[in-house]
C-alpha cells in the first residue's frame, strides 16, 4: 500500500461518481475543466489517442510536403509558410506527450481504486 500523501501534495476535484476526492498531480493527467472556453475538451485516454494519431499523420503530411518542396527546387515557398514546419513537430509531440500523462495517470488511479475526476 502507498504511503499516503499529505493535503497539501493533494488536488481535490470531483469524481464521476459525485464525490470530492484527493488526486496526487500525477494520478490527476491532463487538465479536466474547460477552461471558461465554448468547447468542452477531449481528456480521456481514447481521445487523447485519437487527436495524437491524427495529428501525426497531418505532421506526415508536412514532411511530405517538405520532401515534395526539395524534389522540385521550390524552396520560395518553405519561406512563405515556414511556420509549418515547428507546428509539424511541436504539435504531435504535445499531443503525445498528453495522452501519455492521462494513460499514465489512469493506470496509478487504477492501482488506488479511485474514479476518474471530471473536473
Amino acid at each position: 500500500m502507498p504511503p499516503q500523501r499529505s493535503g497539501d501534495q493533494l488536488i481535490y476535484r470531483r469524481a464521476e461518481n459525485g464525490e470530492l476526492v484527493g488526486y496526487t498531480p500525477a494520478e490527476y493527467g491532463v487538465r479536466k475543466d474547460d477552461g471558461g472556453g465554448m468547447v468542452k475538451p477531449v481528456n480521456s485516454s481514447g481521445g487523447l489517442l485519437f487527436l495524437a494519431v491524427f495529428v501525426s499523420l497531418l505532421a506526415g503530411g508536412v514532411v511530405y510536403g517538405i520532401t515534395r518542396i526539395a524534389i522540385d527546387g521550390t524552396w520560395e515557398i518553405l519561406g512563405e509558410v515556414w511556420w509549418v514546419v515547428p507546428a509539424g513537430i511541436f504539435v504531435p509531440v504535445a499531443a503525445w506527450y498528453g495522452y501519455l500523462k492521462e494513460r499514465r495517470a489512469e493506470k496509478l488511479r487504477k492501482v488506488r481504486n479511485l474514479p476518474r475526476p471530471v473536473d
